[in-house]
């Protein structure tokens, strides 16, 4: 079997979603599943040749300044398209709703290859975050939705994620297949757990608890922190460890600083904030010497994080009914909250006073909830065999799994998709890149470029872009023709 995977983050960019595509390059490479090719944007003086797998590398511009150390991938890329295809995939596999998946779909014009799309994350939330105007939300909105049922197979991370692309207007069919964790189950050796922590004041004896993500608002900090604020009032002493960066870093450490948590007059710093750590073994670290994992995110439709926790013997505080809640039961192999800082506060009250609920709660997690990577690929590879013999059978047949004798239908909807996408600030595709997660600037003009257009008046900008429809239209058609 050959298996080309798709999307638009991956090293020397490393996120939630390119994760996801190196475990399933990486183990149905050395399981021997399957041969596999990744197809993602290229980034300056990076070497694509020491991976284990092929890797093809295609035309991307500079948005590193807009969008945080981003590139944005070209979909509309011939040579690129052509190299992807002479390696024969039996099988495509999307895990972008964008430029990947544009891609993905003149990739399967050329080899008859089925087409799988994942979603990751919840485009609406970032798309309503960053764009005011329901009008542009709702065509925006429709576009992605557009592409996603385009593919032949949808797949969602978690029953929550499916919800929440049905909400969208997604009328197909879609199956959950859960993502899995690289961290191997237990805690590591208290030496390793030393290495790690060492410099940081962690009494030992005192409750520690931990959060791990990007540090953004909509994840639940501010609940987190004025939670523990109230906690500190109580008397009770305990660390809080936040590991990850993000946008709203400076303004979680003057939230912080408000509830007494940091930089505080009154005794040593209860919150303490790690950045980023992107060694894996000291982040297993990490999750083993805490004791209590809190993420009260209604945003993430997956949640890996939670079990990345569960593989430590770490259970976590999740907020009722979110996708990140799935299969945790509530004083079981977890704690469910509502989503406000009193009730977190009463929980983490009462688990102070009972600290070993948290730590047999932590061992139900473990084994309970943990699934790794080897699992989950090893099912995705299964279900991969059955899609095949689908294609084989004849019954992806709808008028939108069919290119051929209908390129210029497509090659229309393609062009409206994308002009649709250029209309969107360039703030979704930061939001986006979470789990996770998340969108790439669909155009082919230059970061310059936009950005100058984006200045200029409507009529301007208008003409301008109804020029773009009329060249991208023109190299498709071009590319397709007979």
């Amino acid at each position: 079997m050959k298996v080309c995977l798709l999307n638009d983050s991956f090293p020397p960019v490393i996120d939630g979603v390119a994760n996801v595509v190196m475990n399933y390059a990486k183990i149905m490479t050395e399981d021997g599943l399957a041969e596999v090719e990744v197809g993602t944007p290229r980034y300056p003086d990076t070497d694509y040749t020491g991976y284990p797998y092929r890797v093809v590398p295609y035309q991307s511009f500079d948005t590193t300044k807009i969008v945080k150390g981003y590139r944005a991938g070209n979909p509309f890329v011939i040579s690129e398209l052509k190299n992807l295809a002479d390696f024969e995939p039996d099988l495509i596999h999307s895990h972008c709703p964008v430029s990947s998946t544009l891609l993905a779909r003149m990739l399967r014009t050329k080899t008859e290859a089925p087409l799988v799309f994942t979603y990751h994350t919840k485009f609406d939330i970032d798309i309503a975050k960053a764009v005011k105007s329901r009008l542009i939300q709702e065509g925006t909105i429709k576009a992605l939705v557009s592409n996603i049922e385009a593919c032949d197979e949808v797949w969602v991370v978690s029953q929550g994620a499916g919800e929440n692309l049905r909400s969208l207007g997604f009328e197909g069919e879609y199956r959950v297949v859960n993502n899995g964790v690289d961290f191997p189950k237990g805690k590591v050796s208290d030496e390793k757990i030393r290495e790690a922590c060492k410099g940081y004041d962690l009494p030992s004896g005192l409750p520690v608890f931990l959060y791990v993500g990007r540090i953004i608002k909509y994840k639940g900090i501010p609940m987190i922190l004025e939670a523990l604020g109230k906690l500190k009032m109580d008397g009770y002493d305990f660390r809080m460890v936040f590991i990850g960066s993000g946008p709203d870093m400076d303004e979680s450490k003057e939230i912080a600083r408000q509830e007494g948590l940091l930089d505080s007059t009154d005794g040593a710093d209860k919150a303490i904030f790690v950045g980023p750590i992107y060694d894996r073994d000291l982040l297993r670290a990490w999750n083993s010497r805490c004791d209590l994992f809190l993420f009260p995110s209604t945003y993430d439709t997956n949640g890996i994080v939670v079990r990345e926790a569960a593989a430590c013997g770490l259970a976590s505080v999740l907020i009722k009914d979110s996708c990140a809640a799935e299969g945790i039961t509530d004083r079981g192999n977890g704690f469910l909250i509502e989503e406000n800082a009193d009730s977190m506060h009463n929980l983490l009250l009462k688990l102070c006073k009972e600290p070993e609920l948290m730590k047999k709660a932590g061992s139900r997690a473990m084994n309970e909830i943990y699934i790794s990577w080897e699992q989950s690929v090893k099912e995705a590879h299964e279900l991969y065999g059955q899609i095949i013999e689908k294609k084989k059978a004849g019954l992806y047949t709808t008028k939108r799994h069919r290119f051929a004798g209908n390129i210029k239908e497509i090659t229309d909807d393609m062009v409206l998709e994308t002009r649709a996408l250029i209309n969107m600030p360039t703030r979704i595709y930061d939001d986006m890149l979470d789990n996770v997660e998340e969108f790439k600037i669909d155009m082919e003009l230059n970061t310059e470029e936009f950005k100058k257009l984006l200045r200029e008046n409507y009529e301007d900008f208008r003409i301008k872009r109804a020029n773009l429809k009329k060249k991208t239209y023109d190299r498709l058609y071009n590319m397709f023709k007979f």
